[in-house]
């Protein structure tokens, strides 16, 4: 592997200070031998410029940041031979947790140099490529809600709480048709439609992690003909750690096709939600990614 390691870092991460990852990273390139450089970018920036940029140095490209940013930079590197390298300084950090990356900074930082490449999965809709997973209905209502009420200074987990009360107080159910190889699957009204990049775990301690990030599959998840009362049931129990499979419909595939009762659709990705042009076309792709992994000892 090429030693050369271009780092983009989030100024606004949430949990770890983006200039003191860049000291650091640049602090242990110089002592290993590497060349490196650091980008810090804000939000409101053209990332994905950033990331093909970086792209083109080869060697290690480094995503420093939430979820979103990972993904984002990840999306420049689909497909090809640099490997993306993740630096979790967000808040939830799902895609580092399930790759086991250490949290904390050093030793997140160190495995950037010591770590293994292995391949993992990425999912796409409609062109868009997500690590993590994809949603329709009350999920993306949430996420724009959490931002305006963090644009009035609440805390981001404030703002989450708020955000999740209101629009589930208020949610309302999809008519939607899933598609499997131009014939239909599943029909049927749901608050939402959860697409994961290789299942999730539904319950126990281990809820809303994923065993494996390699299996090449889509999970599917929903709940048919939820009401208010019946999301409220499910949002306790997913808290409590209790949901079971028969709550909810769920189901693995290659790829899913849904179609809707609307031209545009609001569609969250990894946690930025974007409009899209529906039927949504999901699919896997299998081992398009090239990540840094820590080495086993």
């Amino acid at each position: 592997m090429k030693r050369v390691l271009t780092c983009i870092l989030n100024d606004k991460a949430g949990s770890n200070s983006a200039a003191e990852a860049g000291e650091l990273i640049t602090k242990v390139a110089a002592e290993r031998g590497w060349e490196a450089r650091v980008l810090n970018f804000s939000n409101g920036v053209d990332l994905d410029s950033i990331a093909a940029e970086a792209r083109a140095a080869g060697g290690v490209v480094v995503g420093g940041g939430g979820d979103g940013t990972i993904s984002a930079v990840a999306a420049a590197l689909v497909g090809t031979e640099v490997a993306l390298g993740v630096l979790p300084l967000g808040t939830l950090n799902h895609f580092a947790k399930d790759l086991g990356i250490p949290l904390e900074l050093e030793k997140a930082v160190e495995t950037l140099f010591t770590g293994k490449l292995a391949r993992v999965d990425v999912g796409e809709v409609n062109g868009r490529i997500f690590l993590n997973n994809s949603s329709i209905g009350f999920y993306p209502r949430i996420v724009q809600a959490r931002t305006r009420e963090q644009r009035q200074g609440r805390s981001k987990w404030v703002a989450f709480a708020q955000a999740a009360l209101r629009v589930v107080q208020r949610s309302r159910t999809l008519h939607v048709e899933l598609h499997e190889d131009s014939r239909q699957i599943r029909s049927y009204d749901t608050p939402f439609v959860f697409i994961g990049n290789n299942p999730y775990a539904i319950s126990g301690l281990e809820i809303g992690t994923r065993a494996k990030v390699d299996g090449g599959k889509l999970w599917v998840c929903a709940a048919p003909n939820a009401g208010r009362l019946r999301l409220f049931a499910l949002a306790l129990q997913a808290l409590l750690g209790f949901v079971r499979d028969a709550d909810l419909s769920t189901f693995e595939t290659q790829q899913i096709e849904v179609l809707m009762r609307r031209n545009h659709v609001h569609v969250a990705t990894d946690g930025e939600v974007n409009v899209m042009r529906t039927p949504l076309r999901y699919r896997s792709r299998p081992g398009a990614l090239r990540v840094v992994v820590p080495s086993a000892d």
